[in-house]
């Protein structure tokens, strides 16, 4: 019998005044539980998305939608129902992390989300009130550039009528917070946390995020690749800044929908590209965008002091044998 025993009485967070990265050092796992945290992880991460695109594929049909036949780049020939098969199959990402991290680590899911134990929902509005007008302005900087570079004007632009563009937008609206912040929980979260587990600085695990980040997007030009990975290492930091996946989630979702709306409202949407294909202009845009985004939030971080430690309240009490802060084993 265990009764009274914080070992054994479900979940513990680590000891009050972790940081972000510090969140798995709850004193509950030892090696072995590590490198089954990091075995399940790998293979729910692979499978996980596989089998859900499956079950999508399959409702797709049932549904009535048509196959794309020898299209290997496609399932649907509809362009929007096969952008929506792949969004929602990434989406699976985030209960593979939370269920990965309450059985294997032992401690409460929602300290994926922040120091708090949950996500801070008001703090991912204010977020989004930066990120969406800051890229979109972004985001016109760079046709305005192209047009102008290439002369392109308006070729290859196709709006495919208010229906049907109105269609793509709530569909896209409603999918992609989902695929953004699943990304977010595997690369800024778990990635981070795990190599924070029993590493002493959060670097190796925003750096090794950050090149995972831009790997999972596709080997595509060396300016695509260099964009996802510096703006990956400026969201990595925004994380520990802030002590949550709130602020990068809002500046991915913002990313991603704006772009999905602009291919939508160009009929461009069977697009097959990624980050990893964009080309050197937008990473000189990114260069100046990442890092303005990224302050001007760790300045309201600041002003509204948004915690990057968890308090003593925030989540349940640590159990016996946690580390406290500034003890963590290297």
């Amino acid at each position: 019998m265990h009764h009274g025993d914080p070992r054994h009485d479900g979940p513990s967070s680590a000891p009050p005044g972790s940081r972000y990265h510090q969140q798995a050092r709850n004193g509950r796992q030892g090696a072995l539980g590590r490198i089954g945290e990091f075995l399940l992880m790998l293979l729910l991460v692979a499978a996980g998305p596989v089998l859900a695109f499956v079950v999508v594929m399959v409702a797709g049909y049932a549904a009535g939608l048509k196959s794309a036949g020898d299209d290997g780049d496609r399932v649907f020939t509809d362009p929007l129902a096969d952008q929506a098969a792949g969004l929602a199959a990434l989406a699976v990402g985030i209960p593979v992390v939370l269920l990965v991290v309450r059985w294997c680590c032992r401690r409460p899911a929602g300290t994926v989300s922040s120091v708090r134990g949950r996500l801070r929902w008001g703090w991912l509005g204010r977020c989004a009130a930066v990120a969406f007008p800051l890229l979109a302005l972004q985001l016109g900087l760079l046709i305005a550039w192209e047009w102008v570079a290439e002369g392109t004007g308006s070729d290859g632009f196709a709006f495919p009528g208010w229906p049907s563009f109105l269609l793509a937008v709530t569909v896209i609206g409603v999918l992609v917070p989902f695929q953004a912040a699943a990304e977010e929980y595997v690369f800024r979260g778990w990635v981070t946390q795990f190599c924070g587990g029993f590493l002493r600085s959060p670097w190796p695990g925003v750096v090794v995020g950050s090149l995972l980040f831009a790997l999972a997007h596709g080997l595509g030009q060396v300016s695509g690749f260099a964009l996802l990975v510096y703006s990956a290492m400026w969201w990595g930091w925004l994380v520990i800044r802030t002590g949550g996946l709130e602020a990068v989630i809002a500046v991915h979702t913002a990313n991603n929908v704006l772009t999905f709306w602009l291919a939508a409202a160009a009929g461009q949407l069977s697009d097959t590209s990624t980050a990893a294909d964009a080309p050197w202009p937008a990473l000189v845009l990114e260069a100046v965008f990442a890092p303005a985004y990224c302050l001007i939030v760790a300045r309201l971080a600041k002003r509204h002091r948004i915690e990057d430690r968890s308090s003593p309240t925030a989540i349940e009490a640590r159990p016996a044998g946690a580390m406290a802060p500034g003890h963590e084993r290297p």
